[in-house]
């Protein structure tokens, strides 16, 4: 079970129901905020908690683009295409922690246990992400 506060998930509701009430078009977060009546950081917290509540429901997964602004989609190949944009964006700042942190770290302190482990462990996370964000099984 997920914690949630109970104000988040009110907030999830009310976005639940103004993403409905536009399906399939889509929510920008400014509309989002003048729908609901809720601020910015409420729409945000609103929104991570609608992202487990519709786990836990099945319900279709929340995206967001940037031609649609949020929205429920339940389009297999619109999914997949997401998801390989999310994970190329983790991989940049995956990999712009380990050149713009990590490798100072190791030149600074190159006995270091940790950098090294850390290295070790981001590097392989690094190659993970790269064939999962260009993989296209098919």
């Amino acid at each position: 079970m997920r914690k949630r506060s109970p104000a988040a998930e009110r907030h999830a509701d009310l976005i639940r129901v103004a993403l409905f009430e536009v399906a399939p078009a889509g929510m920008t977060l400014a509309r989002l905020m003048a729908a609901c009546e809720l601020s910015r950081w409420q729409i945000r917290s609103g929104i991570a908690a609608l992202r487990d509540v519709s786990a836990d429901h099945g319900w279709p997964p929340l995206i967001w683009t940037r031609e649609m602004g949020y929205r429920f989609c339940g389009s297999e190949e619109e999914l997949e295409e997401w998801e390989r944009i999310w994970l190329s964006e983790k991989l940049t700042q995956f990999r712009r922690m380990i050149t713009g942190t990590l490798t100072p770290h190791l030149a600074l302190f190159p006995k270091s246990v940790w950098a090294t482990y850390l290295s070790a462990q981001l590097k392989a996370v690094e190659s993970n992400l790269e064939m999962a964000a260009l993989a296209r099984p098919r």
